[in-house]
């Protein structure tokens, strides 16, 4: 027998929690509801962190927690602070007794962890926040600065040496300082005009709106809330991971039709535990972080990482934004999972810190993760798959003004990513091996990449068995159908050395040309590789094949020496744009006057060459072929097969929906 509890704000948690005598808060409907249980709440906000006591049992058998049907329910980490003093012209402050903190005071702990950096010569920056009407300020570190609007405003990227912008420099004016003695927290602030104790002035103080204290609570459904301005912690792949929602490793998640906001630092998180390791690089300071990140492998293992225990999540139709790290982070804890039609912006832009696990989507180890139909842009980074990328596709995702879109590193596939749009000045960051980019519009730069220095796990198909290890020597991948649009300041192919040694020199560029003195097939890659004794060395010293035709290149964009059939409009300039109006959003873009005459094939991974490192084949996750004969908008390519991801794009001028709310 199932039950339905409801929560309002006119109840009480001395209630039955029925709909008549329903409970005040969430947790309280929490402990009760069983497997099978709906928990209806009601209009209004709760402030307060909800940890599910109790876990559902099968699909079935959830337990479901949904915001009562067209009633606003908001969950919030913060609290409405309303007792500021004025201490001299534009600049207030609180004086909170610690206790109000409980154990966890966000303006004591300091941002902290594996490949973090910090900004703006500032190295402490906390966990807490200050918004005013819902708009967060930035942290100084003395009481002298609040009353200097000069923050900074732009953080080069060391790691691609690109300059990136905050998302809203005028927002640097709003600035507060905090100090922490035994007994006080004492907070200070630069409102200008506004009188805080006149407005909707709040400071985060719970680490989570939504999230689980203890393992293993499987199967839940949140869907329908708005939930925001959570102190989240830092969350790299050595660590802990919690977000501001999550299941803190568990199964069977559905988090769905939410607003996600103001997560300092990862919104939704399906990651790892502490229980595999916290930030031990940074803590003992004797390895090298991805050390730890590989002995976290082998302790997921021994702690039960496999598809009966944990993953197969579905994330669908939220939207997520502003966020100090990310929108949606996992390392081990997202296998199986499927995270589609979400509307992902303004994600690490703020930029009061920085580090390399950043982006709208940042998973590790995401085995047949599949990451379709969604909208992410204005983010530092689009789409990160990061290690063990393997049996995962990226399919039907519109990326623009992103610093950069996607970037797949240090695996080794088979992972698939076809039909997206990629229409930031930087596409594609490729510093992996095994990977099959069909019908893909690609219209920034890319970067290809070998990382001989790492080396990083591959599996047993559809498995989290380690298989074994190995470094990326680039090469092993397909490209099939694709347009690919060149940048008017980067008309070659060039070697960039970013500090690396001369075997991992990144390649730069628009198309196919980084492949280059590749071979092409499997068995000249054997004979080239037999040519001569040895064993690693002559593994080591031959590009592996790689598999490209019927791409079309326009406006300097330059192919594969060795591509058998493709079509090349150098000089032509389709003049793409992405142009939003209201919540729709159009690519738009002229095409020459024989692109309707093109000939193309439509594809299949059962033509596909196997990966050659992992031994495996490119299939679904239930082990079943794959045919691309859909476009980005779900229409049929036949009978006639298109190159790039839109079936309905013809001779000259276009304008096509790409996505609608």
């Amino acid at each position: 027998m199932s039950f339905e509890y409801h929560v309002s704000k006119k109840g009480s948690d001395f209630n039955s929690g029925t709909k008549e005598e329903p409970f005040l808060t969430i947790n309280k409907a929490a402990a009760a509801a069983q497997a099978g249980d709906t928990v209806i709440v009601h209009e209004g906000t709760y402030r307060e962190w909800v940890k599910p006591q109790n876990r559902g049992l099968s699909e079935s058998r959830r337990i479901t927690y949904q915001a009562a049907e067209d009633e606003k329910v908001v969950i919030k980490g913060s609290e409405k602070i309303n007792d500021w003093e004025n201490v001299e012209d534009s600049i207030w402050k609180t004086e909170i007794d610690n206790q109000f903190f409980g154990e966890y005071n966000p303006y004591q702990k300091e941002i902290f962890g594996d490949w973090l950096i910090h900004t703006g010569g500032q190295e402490t920056k906390h966990l807490g926040d200050v918004y005013l009407n819902g708009m967060s300020f930035y942290e100084v570190d003395s009481y002298d600065k609040l009353v200097d609007p000069e923050v900074k405003t732009e953080i080069k990227d060391d790691w691609t040496g690109k300059i990136d912008k905050v998302k809203n420099p005028e927002q640097t004016k709003y600035l507060w300082y905090v100090e922490v003695d035994e007994e006080k927290t004492t907070i200070y602030a630069n409102f200008h005009e506004s009188d805080p104790n006149q407005e909707l002035v709040e400071i985060n103080v719970r680490k989570a709106c939504f999230y689980p204290e203890t393992n293993g609570i499987d199967y839940i459904t949140v869907r329908g809330f708005e939930m925001a301005q959570a102190a989240t912690p830092w969350t790299p792949p050595t660590a802990d991971q919690p977000g501001l929602i999550g299941p803190n490793w568990a199964k069977g998640w559905i988090i769905e039709d939410n607003i996600i906001h103001d997560s300092k630092c990862s919104a939704i998180s399906i990651g790892k535990t502490a229980a595999t390791g916290d930030n031990f690089r940074s803590k003992r300071q004797d390895k090298p972080g991805y050390k730890y990140q590989i002995e976290s492998v082998f302790e997921a293992e021994a702690y039960g990482w496999n598809k009966d225990n944990v993953g197969s999540h579905i994330i669908r139709n939220n939207e997520i934004y502003d966020c100090g790290q990310n929108g949606v982070v996992g390392h081990l804890g997202c296998i199986f999972s499927e995270i589609y039609n979400n509307h992902i912006y303004n994600i690490a832009l703020k930029r009061e810190f920085y580090g390399h696990e950043i982006a709208g989507i940042k998973l590790h180890a995401p085995i047949d993760v599949e990451i379709h139909d969604n909208r992410i842009h204005n983010c530092s980074l689009g789409t990160w798959m990061d290690w063990q990328t393997q049996g995962t596709r990226i399919s039907s995702n519109l990326y623009y003004n992103n610093n950069r879109d996607l970037f797949i590193e240090v695996s080794h596939g088979p992972y698939i990513v076809d039909n997206n749009i990629l229409a930031s000045d930087y596409a594609l960051d490729n510093f992996s091996q095994g990977g099959a980019y069909v019908n893909n519009l690609i219209a920034g730069k890319m970067v290809h990449r070998k990382i001989l220095k790492r080396s990083t796990p591959y599996h047993q198909p559809h498995s989290t068995k380690i298989k074994g290890f190995t470094v990326i020597l680039g090469g092993d991948d397909r490209f099939y159908n694709n347009i690919f649009i060149g940048l008017e300041d980067l008309d070659d192919i060039f070697e960039v050395d970013h500090g690396a040694t001369s075997n991992d020199k990144a390649k730069e560029g628009v198309g196919t040309a980084h492949f280059n003195n590749y071979t092409a097939s499997l068995e000249e890659y054997f004979n080239k590789v037999h040519q001569k004794p040895g064993d690693v060395e002559i593994f080591m010293d031959t590009n592996q094949p790689v598999y490209i035709n019927n791409n079309l290149y326009l406006n300097g964009a330059l192919p594969f020496e060795r591509e058998e059939r493709n079509y090349i409009e150098a000089d032509f300039n389709p003049e793409l744009s992405i142009r939003e109006s209201g919540e729709d959003v159009y690519l738009e873009c002229k095409l020459t006057s024989d692109f309707e005459n093109i000939e193309a094939d439509i594809q299949s991974t059962e033509n596909f060459e196997k990966v050659r490192i992992t031994d495996a084949d490119f299939e679904n996750k239930l082990g079943e072929k794959i045919v691309f004969d859909k476009d980005y908008l779900g229409e049929n390519f036949i009978p006639k097969a298109s190159i790039g991801p839109l079936a309905v794009l013809k001779n000259g001028n276009n304008s096509v929906k790409v996505w609608s709310k």
